[in-house]
């Protein structure tokens, strides 16, 4: 085992393995496409476990400015269900959270390199865009949702299209969402709103390809006036639009080749309506590098079957917890459902992985 390993992608996932692998005198080098701060598509909640993890990796995100989290509304046209957390979170938009953690992996001593495409890979070898290629023991494929030629996940899973935008939160919009993550249930998807630390609204939707027509966010939004008004209402004034196609909720990568570690979304990707995908990206960096570092190249299939385990459940509920959410028939019967005592707090719990150790 020799050489620095060698890490693609700078989200949570990648650079939470950085943090470990750095800190424990393996610095790693890390490759990011991005050259600068962006914000990919995803919703900016952070469960307990997840803060929990943060923690553990020096990541104060009070010191951030996170907005607090305590309660959680479901919303699915005129009826609501709404209940404490089990324990507090948070609202973070990825812009900050990323930049704080790819800082943090560079001060362990990490190397972090940005504005690196990378073409494609061949078992551990990854070739860039500059004709250049890079071998390593160890490959942590970090690269989120992304999919990368040569080590793409199987096409068998289906497939959703992300779309997240932000709006301006007037002084109404901000009451509402005070301490909340607000969820509206719809045909074939789901939204999600919360308060970021810059004062607005993140909004994220997840939804089947069939509806999204071709002017993206807005025209789907103009589509669900009957269907979701207070999130039309809610919405007003989003902005800044991006999407992704072909995310492949239900994921799980049970198996991979020795000295290639997948994390993050390239190891889970659990339905957000209910799950958290940074504390699967938090959880799994800390054992892949724990794994790595006892047993060298040999410990990634052990640390994928492992991880594979312990992601089961979450992935399993959150995925139900999605289906019948999605479907307008069965629909009122969830919202009964939880509309029961506990029955949130419940689904919280049964939806978290725990703190990466």
């Amino acid at each position: 085992m020799s050489g620095p390993a060698l890490i693609a992608g700078g989200g949570p996932a990648g650079a939470a393995a950085a943090i470990a692998l750095a800190r424990a005198g393996r610095p790693p080098l890390l490759l990011e496409r991005t050259r600068e701060a962006h914000d990919p598509v995803c919703g900016g909640f952070l469960g307990w476990d997840a803060l929990a993890s943060l923690a553990r990796l020096g990541i104060d995100v009070d010191a951030l400015g996170a907005h607090p989290i305590r309660r959680v509304r479901i919303v699915a046209g005129e009826h609501v269900a709404e209940a404490d957390l089990p324990r507090p979170a948070a609202g973070l938009s990825r812009r900050t959270l990323d930049e704080a953690l790819l800082t943090a992996a560079t001060r362990a001593g990490a190397g972090v390199e940005r504005g690196v495409t990378i073409r494609r890979a061949e078992g551990r070898t990854l070739h860039l865009a500059d004709g250049s290629a890079l071998s390593a023991p160890a490959l942590f494929l970090a690269t989120g949702k992304h999919e990368l030629r040569g080590l793409a996940r199987p096409a068998r899973q289906p497939r959703s299209v992300g779309l997240r935008a932000t709006i301006p939160a007037g002084a109404a919009l901000t009451r509402a969402l005070a301490g909340t993550i607000e969820l509206h249930l719809l045909d074939g998807g789901y939204a999600g709103l919360l308060l970021q630390e810059d004062g607005r609204a993140n909004l994220c939707l997840s939804i089947d390809p069939a509806r999204v027509e071709a002017g993206g966010g807005p025209a789907l939004l103009g589509a669900l006036t009957q269907e979701a008004p207070l999130l039309v209402e809610r919405a007003a004034g989003a902005a800044g639009w991006s999407a992704i196609a072909g995310v492949p909720y239900g994921w799980l990568a049970r198996a991979t080749e020795p000295g290639l570690f997948r994390l993050g979304d390239q190891a889970a990707v659990i339905a957000s309506l209910a799950g958290d995908g940074v504390a699967i990206a938090l959880a799994g960096a800390g054992h892949a590098a724990a794994a790595w570092l006892r047993h060298g190249p040999a410990g990634a299939p052990l640390h994928q079957r492992r991880f594979a385990a312990r992601a089961a459940r979450p992935l399993g509920v959150a995925g139900l917890a999605r289906f019948l959410a999605e479907r307008p028939a069965l629909r009122p019967a969830a919202m009964a459902l939880l509309g029961l005592p506990g029955a949130l707090p419940l689904l919280a719990r049964a939806t978290r992985i725990g703190a990466a150790q």
